[in-house]
């Protein structure tokens, strides 16, 4: 074996090596990092971009404020408290009986407003207007 392949070869090992420990660090910064929030479906997170981007004038701009609410929302609540209030709050003014599921009871008024609650705080938070 010449030097040339030589120097090849042991600069092939170092960055396999390098890279082998690179892993193991990010793995074990992982490992130590904030707990991952709730984890929603990605649909459920475009739905509700795409509707707070309505709210605030179908600008663009409100993409990143929007992609935030969500992101906050979702480190408080679980997906399926998620949808259950998120539900509650957007059908609690539905007239007629057949919104009075989402209305009259003590648990909807108290899951529509904790969400409504929650979803104001995450707004305010990202740098939106309280419009939502």
């Amino acid at each position: 074996m010449n030097l040339q392949n030589l120097c090849h070869v042991r600069f092939g090992f170092l960055v396999s090596v390098l890279i082998g420990l690179s892993a193991v660090a990010q793995a074990d910064e992982a490992a130590n990092a904030a707990p991952p929030s709730h984890d929603y479906p990605t649909v459920a997170r475009v739905e509700y971009v795409n509707e707070c981007i309505a709210k605030n004038g179908g600008k663009l701009a409100a993409l990143y404020q929007c992609s935030c609410v969500i992101d906050l929302i979702a480190k408080t609540l679980s997906y399926d408290d998620y949808v259950e209030e998120s539900t509650f709050a957007k059908y609690a003014t539905l007239p007629g009986q057949g919104g009075s599921i989402f209305r009259d009871s003590d648990d909807a008024r108290q899951k529509a407003k904790g969400f409504r609650h929650l979803e104001s705080d995450s707004t305010r938070a990202c740098g939106l207007a309280a419009s939502q």
